[in-house]
């Protein structure tokens, strides 16, 4: 894989021309910026700039302006790759606080369809349903210690409008969620997206994210997508990086709250 030719396709397709990933999102491009309003219970972000020196601090503190006036926490996707190279340090001086990196990291998803053997005693519920959202929520509850239930109520959204662009996967041990993910998949770009895979402690290191991965990858290939995207944490990046995946540049959170 030609890591610059990807990377240069996911700014276009993935950032630039990304559509609207939920029912009551909007994407626009403001100049410089594209911007996405979530809605009340969606993502809300700027998602790509062509910025410089001269520019920055204006658009910065337009943004802000705009998702302030809306009462709307935003985020600010920001990529090693973005210019000017001190973007970060003009948002932090905006009041935006850096949460903690990721690496983007890309996969073709046909390299990536093999068997996996799941361990004993875990099935694979693959149904995109109410059951299957909160069940994931209470995997990403056991992985992560955080409450989904906000991330219950934006895909249950999604599922009602728009079910061809999310697919939901989840391990059980009996009738207890231990492993959870989702694939992300947006019309018109090469990339689907993976979300999630938290593993609940004593599930770790059995194989669970690998499997979800393995699974994910083969409804992605199946729905025309040619490309698996990950934002990786530092602990599932080593484990991505042997099943084939291509770092291609660091991305930072950074958030504004009202």
């Amino acid at each position: 894989m030609d890591a610059a030719e990807v990377l240069a396709r996911y700014d276009r397709e993935a950032r630039q021309e990304m559509p609207p990933d939920g029912p009551q999102a909007v994407v626009e491009r403001v100049g410089p910026v594209v911007r996405q309003d979530g809605g009340e219970h969606g993502w809300s972000a700027v998602l790509w700039s062509d910025l410089d020196e001269q520019s920055a601090d204006a658009a910065i503190a337009e943004q802000v302006a705009y998702f302030g006036a809306l009462g709307r926490e935003f985020e600010w996707k920001h990529y090693s790759h973005d210019r000017p190279a001190d973007l970060a340090d003009r948002l932090r001086a905006a009041g935006l606080v850096p949460e903690p990196t990721e690496t983007l990291m890309v996969a073709e998803a046909a390299a990536l369809t093999g068997e996996v053997e799941l361990p004993e005693g875990i099935r694979l519920r693959t149904e995109t349903d109410r059951t299957g959202i909160e069940l994931l929520a209470r995997a990403h509850d056991r992985a992560f210690e955080n409450d989904g239930s906000h991330l219950v109520r934006r895909l249950l959204d999604q599922l009602a409008e728009a079910p061809q662009s999310l697919a939901v996967v989840v391990a059980l041990a009996g009738d207890e969620p231990v492993c959870g993910a989702r694939l992300e998949m947006l019309p018109g770009t090469s990339f689907a997206g993976l979300w999630g895979g938290g593993t609940a402690p004593e599930w770790r290191g059995r194989g669970l994210y690998r499997a979800l991965v393995a699974h994910r990858a083969r409804l992605a290939l199946e729905r025309g997508y040619r490309y698996l995207q990950v934002d990786a944490s530092d602990q599932s990046r080593p484990i991505l990086a042997r099943l084939g995946f291509t770092p291609l540049s660091v991305t930072t959170p950074f958030i504004y709250q009202t």
